[in-house]
C-alpha cells in the first residue's frame, strides 16, 4: 500500500505533507512524499522562511519517483499545494504519465487554491487545476469556496451543491468531497463534509468547534487517500477520515494548541 503525495512541506506545524504523511503512515500506508515548497511554517505567522521549490527540482524529484518504480507500485496519487505555475505544469505532466502507466491508480486532487472568499495561489495555477488536474482526477476535495470558484455555481443548499459537483464531475468520472460546508439545512453549530458520487450526496456532520488550525483539509485528504489505498469503499473512507479529523480537533482544543495535535495524548495527560 503506497500513496504518492505531492504537496507543501513545513518545518513547524502541520500543513501539506507535514499534516498528511504522518496520518497516512499511522494508518499503515507507505508514503512517497514529494515537496513543492519547503517553508519554516505556514504563511499566517508573522515571519516566514524558506521558499517555493524550483520547478527543475520538483521535476527531478518526480523523475526519481518514476525511476524507482513507485508509480506502478502506488495505489493512490495525491496532489495538493503546487507552489508555482511552473510546478503545476510539471506535476500535471507527471499525473498524466502516471495515469497512463498505472491504470489502477486512484488520483485524488486537492485543489488548494483559496478559502474564505480569497484566492491565495499564484496566477496560472488555477488554470492548470481547472483544465488539466481536475479532468484527470478520480476524486477531488475542494472546500466550499473552491467548489464555487471552480464550478461557477453559488452554493446555498443541497441542490446547488449537487449542481456544482456535476460541473466538476464532467463525464461522471470525478467524484467530489466538499469540505467545510454550511448549507441552508445544516444544523446549527454543525459543519459538513459532503461526498457527491454519481449524483448522490452522503453528508457527514460534526460540531463546529471554536478553533481553526491550519491543515485540516490536507489532513482529511491524506486520510481519505490512506483508506482508499487500503481498499476501503469511498463512502467509508470519507466517513473514517472525517471522524479522525474531528478527534484531532477535539484534542487540539483540549490542549490549547495553535497547531493541530496529531499525536495522541499520553495516558497520564489524558487522565488529568
Amino acid at each position: 500500500m503506497l500513496v504518492i503525495s505531492i504537496q507543501s512541506q513545513v518545518v513547524h506545524g502541520h500543513v501539506g505533507n507535514s499534516a498528511a504523511a504522518y496520518a497516512m503512515q499511522a494508518e499503515g500506508v507507505n508514503v512517497a512524499a514529494v515537496p513543492t515548497t519547503l517553508l519554516s511554517n505556514h504563511p499566517r505567522y508573522p515571519s516566514l522562511r524558506g521558499r517555493v521549490l524550483e520547478t527543475e527540482l520538483v521535476a527531478d524529484l518526480l523523475t526519481g519517483v518514476e525511476e524507482r518504480g513507485l508509480v506502478e507500485e502506488a495505489a493512490v496519487l495525491v496532489t495538493g499545494y503546487l507552489g508555482s505555475p511552473g510546478n503545476a505544469g510539471v506535476i500535471a505532466d507527471f499525473v498524466e504519465r502516471a495515469r497512463t502507466r498505472n491504470a489502477k491508480l486512484i488520483y485524488l486532487c486537492d485543489p488548494v487554491i483559496g478559502d474564505d472568499g480569497r484566492v491565495y495561489v499564484a496566477d496560472g495555477i488555477l488554470d492548470v487545476v481547472r483544465h488539466r488536474l481536475l479532468p484527470a482526477a478520480n476524486l477531488t476535495t475542494p472546500n466550499q469556496f473552491e467548489l464555487e470558484l471552480l464550478s461557477g455555481v453559488t452554493i446555498s443548499d443541497a441542490g446547488s451543491l449537487s449542481a456544482a459537483c456535476a460541473v466538476l464531475a464532467g463525464a461522471g468520472r470525478t467524484h467530489v468531497v466538499a469540505t467545510g460546508c454550511t448549507l441552508a439545512d445544516t444544523a446549527a453549530g454543525q459543519v459538513e463534509t459532503i461526498l457527491c458520487r454519481d449524483g448522490r450526496l452522503s453528508r457527514f456532520a460534526t460540531p463546529h468547534l471554536p478553533i481553526r488550525p491550519f491543515g485540516t483539509g490536507d489532513l482529511l485528504t491524506g486520510l481519505i487517500a490512506a483508506h482508499l489505498a487500503k481498499g476501503e469503499a469511498m463512502e467509508l473512507a470519507v466517513r473514517r477520515a472525517v471522524d479522525t479529523v474531528f478527534a484531532v480537533l477535539v484534542r487540539t482544543q483540549a490542549t490549547g494548541s495553535a497547531e493541530m495535535r496529531l499525536v495522541p495524548l499520553p495516558t497520564a495527560e489524558r487522565e488529568l
